[in-house]
């Protein structure tokens, strides 16, 4: 799961920041007699020595002051008050036994006085949620059960451990407000609109018709999964129209060679972020660069070197940001794992399964499965006598493309007016533009459809309307997986596994276990964005501190952008096996397979990635071996996996 950039104006909800406060913050509003007023928002659940803040609000009164004290007394924080604006007390660390918190008010006009009192857990309370959801949906494959046990859960503990309370806060305080958040209902309208589209192609024929066209070209399940591949590599600009466009558009291609929806789930979501993440103009690259800009700064501000401090302040991000790419080792290898899976025709682990029975007869998806697109739906079926024109799919589908392109630019360029091109994408609203692309290629899918006289109009909206309706599934668990990365919110997971993971380090292992920390921070969470926002700003004055930044100002500091990649790669690891991520999810929609299908048969690929990724990219380059030797030694890695743990997959009948 990704969160959008202008991080602190539009994704406020979902970032994990221990400075910022939890927008389902428990308010309190004292009032002094003929006196100034106070308002003080915590968090929902305060963890016993974790950072949190308050938010404090007064409304009047000159020369305000403000102070925290503990149920002992004890001072926790004091400052300046502004009337009329808010200020974040950030910081905030409650060991047992200190709540209620006090906040005092003294100004001109008198005092107030409110009382904070969150429900207080040992820090492991927060990981419980994410971890019994993922593992109930793993061993018992029902996905939805599971993770709606997870909202339950974190509904249970911020209810103060009252199972009735928690129920209610299931639906009222996770659920509504991840539906109401505007990204996600983006995310929604998009995945509606482009399954619309596909509904509509299908009844004109177009689906089929795109099939019998590839026909010459993909007559093998090996060339049908290169197609795919290759179109996921040319949707750069965006994981999320990526995963929707390659998945539906080459589905009734691997259907028809005999390729499993677990592998084409695979295919799409390996190709998607990774592609997206180093890529030069994308709709990450903004918001990737906009944190390193912070991390620098903030380094800058913090070491002693004046000298070092320079060269950090001055750096351009930009460029960090490319001297970066060579050290993303998760990624790049995870694009030639699957180019190397492709290739040899060889599996391992589940997947090999999936592909057996795919090939033997036993159908493209496990019987039984819970599909999260229901693919046989009747209404999606093309009449007898439909011509099967490939352009009737092809066009709608180039449509979004160029759509959701040209939105980017414009968009971008209306932010920043004349700019470079990944400053332009890197500044616009992926959300309005992928909107626009998928409403036009209904648009069109409709006209082709109505003016060549093969639909009606009626018979068309039908289609539109059977697109959406075979989505339902997809749609409720994306919801509910949103609705559990709320719960890690408000439990402030992030931080508290942040804070258990820092320590005192050796600068050249500070990029494998940041590696590390943050594939868990995101594999816990669902979101790879709200992770590298975390951690970003920690890592580099961390780096810089241990003298990992040495010889920056010099062309050096290959500690330095090693660990700002290891932020990236590690948060699109975790992401990318996480059953709660966004991406995940929408993955195994565009490829209508069984949720957890798709994630038990890319977990063991993954994770041969990351373990290469980690020896002999984060550790093997900390200690002086080339990142183009380590990309090399990687691959090897892959290569002999695919060779000696693999198993050729039949041919098929």
């Amino acid at each position: 799961m990704r969160i959008r950039s202008d991080v602190f104006r539009r994704a406020g909800r979902w970032l994990l920041l221990p400075a910022l406060v939890l927008p389902a913050s428990l308010p309190a509003t004292a009032f002094a007699q003929d006196g100034p007023s106070l308002t003080v928002e915590g968090p929902a659940v305060v963890l016993t020595n974790v950072p949190f803040s308050l938010t404090l609000h007064a409304e009047d009164g000159e020369n305000a002051r403000y102070r925290v004290t503990s149920a002992s007394g004890r001072e926790l924080a004091a400052g300046d008050l502004p009337i009329r604006s808010e200020t974040s007390v950030s910081g905030l660390r409650a060991a047992e036994g200190d709540l209620p918190l006090s906040v005092e008010m003294t100004s001109d006009q008198g005092s107030a006085s409110a009382s904070v009192d969150p429900p207080q857990f040992p820090g492991w309370i927060s990981l419980l949620p994410p971890i019994i959801a993922i593992a109930l949906a793993l061993i018992f494959r029902h996905v939805v059960v599971s993770l709606f046990f997870g909202i339950w859960l974190g509904g249970f503990f911020i209810a103060g451990l009252d199972p009735l309370a928690g129920l209610g806060r299931t639906v009222d305080t996770f659920i509504v407000p991840s539906l109401a958040d505007t990204d996600n209902a983006s995310i929604l309208m998009f995945s509606a609109l482009l399954s619309a589209m596909v509904g509509v192609i299908s009844r004109s024929g177009g689906t089929r018709g795109i099939v019998e066209a590839l026909r010459p070209l993909a007559t093998t399940p090996r060339r049908a999964q290169l197609a795919t591949f290759f179109a996921g590599v040319g949707i750069f600009f965006d994981d999320y129209a990526n995963t929707l466009i390659v998945g539906n558009t080459f589905r009734p291609v691997t259907d028809k060679l005999k390729v499993s929806r677990e592998k084409l789930a695979y295919l799409v979501d390996s190709t998607a972020a990774p592609v997206v993440t180093i890529a030069f103009v994308s709709t990450w690259v903004g918001f990737e660069i906009s944190l390193i800009r912070d991390g620098l700064r903030i380094a800058a501000e913090q070491t002693a070197d004046p000298a070092l401090a320079g060269a950090l302040a001055s750096a351009s991000p930009f460029t960090v940001f490319l001297s970066s790419i060579p050290y993303l080792f998760y990624p790049i290898l995870a694009l030639v794992m699957v180019a190397a899976v492709i290739a040899s025709q060889r599996d391992f682990g589940p997947m090999h399964g999936a592909e057996t029975r795919a090939r033997t007869g036993g159908g493209v998806f496990r019987p039984g499965s819970q599909l999260m697109v229901n693919s046989e739906e009747t209404g999606l079926d093309a009449p007898e006598g439909v011509p099967l024109r490939w352009y009737n799919a092809a066009i709608p589908v180039l449509t979004v493309v160029l759509t959701v392109l040209l939105g980017l630019y414009f968009d971008g360029r209306a932010a920043v007016g004349p700019a470079s091109l990944w400053d332009t994408f890197g500044e616009a609203d992926p959300f309005k533009a992928i909107l626009w692309g998928s409403l036009a290629g209904c648009l069109v899918a409709i006209g082709l459809a109505v003016t060549q006289r093969i639909l009606t109009l009626s018979q068309a909206l039908d289609g539109w309307l059977a697109g959406i309706r075979a989505m339902t599934m997809g749609f409720v668990i994306l919801t509910l997986a949103w609705s559990l990365g709320e719960v890690t919110s408000q439990l402030a997971t992030a931080p508290y596994l942040t804070q258990i993971l820092e320590g005192n380090l050796a600068p050249e292992l500070v990029p494998v276990i940041t590696f590390v920390t943050a594939a868990i921070v995101s594999f816990c969470t669902g979101t790879s964005w709200a992770t590298m926002t975390i951690l970003l700003p920690l890592v580099v004055p961390l780096i810089v501190a241990l003298g990992g930044a040495t010889g920056f100002e010099a062309g050096g500091g290959e500690l330095l952008v090693s660990s700002i990649s290891s932020v990236l790669a590690g948060s699109i690891f975790g992401d990318h096996c996480s059953p709660i991520s966004d991406t995940t999810v929408l993955s195994s929609m565009a490829s209508a397979c069984d949720h957890m299908d798709h994630v038990r048969t890319q977990l063991p690929y993954a994770l041969v990635v990351a373990v290469a990724a980690m020896l002999f990219g984060h550790v093997g380059t900390s200690y002086g071996l080339s990142p183009w030797i380590a990309h090399l030694l990687g691959i090897g890695t892959v290569i002999v996996v695919l060779r000696f743990v693999g198993r050729p997959v039949p041919a098929g009948s």
